[in-house]
């Protein structure tokens, strides 16, 4: 036997179906939701609409009843005039429209659809990385700022929070980047563009670097005791790889003798590529061929690219390095400027764009890197 609230959407039903409207509701637990024809979800590889459910959100009561009988005529009416987006609208337990919901619900929201964006999907721990350091923080202090200052709106506590970021820094861009995205989500009119905060941060901002000399670097590995972090050490400096790269590479190539090259995996931060060694001769140099990388966790269910790339600055420092992982990295991109390494084929290796590439590491050509280029040119020329 039906019970009350059965009869009574078996009832809203039938005059939806009267009215032509498309779409019936259904109780799916202690909740509503609706069935209908609906255009593709966000993401989908379906082209034409076609039959799906929507959750509602609200309970299967009578009250519950007369609100998702008032929200199925106004999405028949989106769907009329084609106006209909999934953007309002969000899958999860009690969750309803997305215009509707408080903020911490909609960063979850945002966070989900994030994460399951296609152009993402593919590299889930590069974008569980880029998630937790590059928008998760920004949006914590957006409902930090939200809660104690309940007087704002929300338009007001985004500007209120990017503010609190310093001027012309790498944070103010980032933050404006995530907060960009998060309002272009949840449809959120933004009445001055986040990009006039940004002010003059960029590569063009960067320091010029005094990198370590190719001598310097071979002394320093030497006063390294641990041979596998020498291993590590010698493989940053001669392929120029990130600080976590180094643990999610594959060496078969380099360590059977068939290649000196090494492919750095797809579950790094910018995906599967191919490196070269810059010094070659720095291969039996570091015993690279024979060395094996230290024991620590790398298992990406249990940390992150992020903290693993920290294991090895905290080494660094450990050892009184005279300078950071990175700068073997950086080092290894002028090195291969003064070789004549065409920008586009350093830069795939290092993984980034040409344009990166050119902005960043030519103008940390100090004279004595221009010295040096100079006289290889001239060497050449003998």
């Amino acid at each position: 036997m039906d019970s009350p609230v059965d009869t009574k959407i078996a009832q809203i039903n039938q005059r939806l179906k009267l009215a032509q409207l498309g779409l019936q509701i259904e109780r799916r637990g202690q909740k509503l939701g609706l069935r209908g024809t609906l255009p593709p979800r966000l993401g989908s590889d379906r082209l034409k609409p076609y039959q799906q459910r929507l959750s509602l959100g609200f309970p299967a009561t009578t009250a519950g009843l007369k609100q998702a009988e008032q929200e199925v005529k106004v999405i028949a009416g989106q769907l009329i005039e084609n106006r209909f987006d999934w953007r309002n609208y969000v899958a999860g337990v009690g969750w309803g429209r997305l215009d509707q919901l408080g903020l911490t619900q909609q960063i979850r929201a945002f966070e989900r659809h994030f994460k399951n964006e296609p152009k993402r999907a593919s590299n889930p721990t590069s974008t569980q990385t880029t998630w937790e350091f590059a928008y998760a923080p920004y949006l914590r202090k957006l409902e930090a700022i939200a809660e104690s200052n309940p007087s704002l709106s929300l338009v007001e506590a985004i500007y209120a929070t990017v503010r609190t970021t310093e001027v012309n820094s790498r944070s103010r861009q980032v933050c404006c980047t995530a907060f960009t995205a998060f309002a272009t989500f949840i449809q959120l009119a933004l009445p001055e563009d986040l990009k006039n905060y940004w002010g003059s941060y960029g590569t063009t901002q960067t320091q010029v670097r005094d990198l370590p000399p190719d001598e310097l670097i071979l002394q320093t590995w030497a006063a390294i005791p641990n041979p596998s972090w020498q291993f590590v050490y010698g493989i940053m400096a001669t392929y120029g790889l990130r600080n976590h790269e180094v643990f999610f590479s594959d060496y078969s190539a380099l360590q059977s003798g068939s290649e000196p090259t090494i492919q750095v995996l797809s579950t790094t931060k910018t995906g599967l590529h191919e490196v070269w060694p810059f010094h070659p001769d720095w291969i039996d140099r570091f015993n690279l061929r024979s060395g094996t990388l230290p024991p620590i966790q790398t298992d990406l269910a249990k940390t992150t690219l992020q903290r693993v790339g920290q294991l090895v600055s905290v080494q660094f420092r450990r050892y009184n390095l005279p300078f950071s992982p990175y700068d073997l990295r950086h080092a290894w991109a002028v090195r291969t400027i003064h070789i004549g390494l065409p920008d586009t084929v350093a830069a795939r290796m290092m993984g980034h764009s040409v344009g990166v590439h050119t902005r960043t590491y030519h103008q940390w050509m100090t004279r004595r890197d221009q010295q040096q280029a100079v006289d290889n040119a001239l060497a050449r020329r003998r």
